[in-house]
């Protein structure tokens, strides 16, 4: 029998760490309707408490898997676990190295669905890095953990709401290490990663900011001169190249500029250059996307809310709009 299609596979959910807010998402998206068939890679006795709390027992029931197979019917959540079954006495809103690990293992399952085809993308709830540190597992977060598993290289982290798309050109590293970290071939490969996530959402030609390194993208190097050894350089080569891309801009306006509609997507230097604006403007549409990835793969761009786990009160808004992005990212198939 020939395998389906990517696209006619079901969605995969990952529901990160137990002790947190993803059980609680997920299920409520289940509750409201898929728009696609969806499989949960988690711990099926963590997702019954949760519908118990949540009062969804009579209407979503939890079924244990063996394979993600095409996806379940409507009111049944299928659950994908290869790892131990996690204690009935998890609390939620607490740290806990076995939920930690958990969540390690359930993303580390998809992937390897995801790369071997067995589902069409995967969306992820959110882990916690210190439950995870706790269970002897050091990374930062998941886009790193993606990156290795696949064996991805040229890889970056893009954080996307309605009005605005920005990818960055490095992530998780001391603010001290940034100007350090670049160079020319890492501002073309930034680029070329931007102009690739624009097209996987079906923009034809992207238009791509960049955004300077120093304040006033360094003012003809009063305030700096990785713009002109680095930045100016790689999109020129760029342009060369037939990408419609310019900068470097001021940090202080390009945000404001690409809400207005001038460009596509923004290219940040620095972690919180890019995430502040995104992240200002609220999480309930925001989905961070990691893009170089062989498969599409999108996740809220919140944390575990420990704060708020086990009170039944968390938005599925954020997740709502990263299964969108998901299918959309998705939706042609490229083998």
């Amino acid at each position: 029998m020939d395998t389906p299609p990517r696209h006619g596979r079901p969605l995969a959910f990952t529901m990160g760490d137990a002790a947190g807010i993803g059980p609680e998402l997920i299920l409520k998206l289940f509750a409201e309707g898929l728009p696609h068939p969806a499989v949960v890679y988690g711990d099926a006795g963590v997702l019954r408490a949760t519908c118990e709390r949540l009062g969804l027992r009579d209407r979503l029931r939890i079924e244990a898997l063996d394979a993600p197979g095409p996806g379940a019917a409507h009111g049944t959540v299928g659950v994908l676990n290869r790892w131990a079954a996690l204690p009935p006495g998890l609390m939620p809103g607490h740290l806990d190295a076995r939920a930690g690990r958990g969540a390690y293992e359930y993303l580390c399952h998809a992937i390897d669905d995801a790369k071997a085809g067995c589902v069409r993308a995967l969306v992820t709830a959110p882990l916690n890095k210190l439950a995870m540190l706790a269970a002897g597992l050091d990374f930062p977060g998941h886009t790193e953990i993606l990156a290795e598993r696949t064996g991805t290289a040229d890889y970056a982290m893009m954080l996307a709401n309605p009005e605005l798309r920005v990818i960055l050109a490095t992530i998780h590293i001391p603010l001290s290490a940034v100007p350090g970290s670049l160079d020319a071939e890492s501002q073309r490969r930034i680029i070329g990663l931007a102009h690739r996530a624009c097209r996987g959402e079906g923009i034809a030609r992207p238009r791509i900011a960049v955004a300077g390194l120093n304040p006033h993208a360094g003012e003809g190097g009063k305030f700096g001169d990785e713009e002109a050894r680095h930045i100016l350089p790689a999109i020129q080569r760029a342009q060369a190249d037939g990408l419609d891309v310019s900068g470097p801009w001021p940090g202080d306006t390009v945000f404001m500029r690409a809400r207005r509609g001038e460009f596509d997507i923004v290219v940040a230097q620095y972690h919180d250059q890019g995430l502040i604006p995104v992240k200002y403007m609220g999480l309930e549409e925001g989905v961070n996307v990691t893009v170089g990835l062989p498969f599409a793969r999108t996740s809220v761009d919140h944390g575990t809310a420990f704060d708020i786990a086990g009170q039944g009160i968390a938005d599925p808004a954020s997740l709502r709009a990263a299964v969108r992005m998901a299918l959309r990212m998705s939706s042609t198939e490229v083998e």
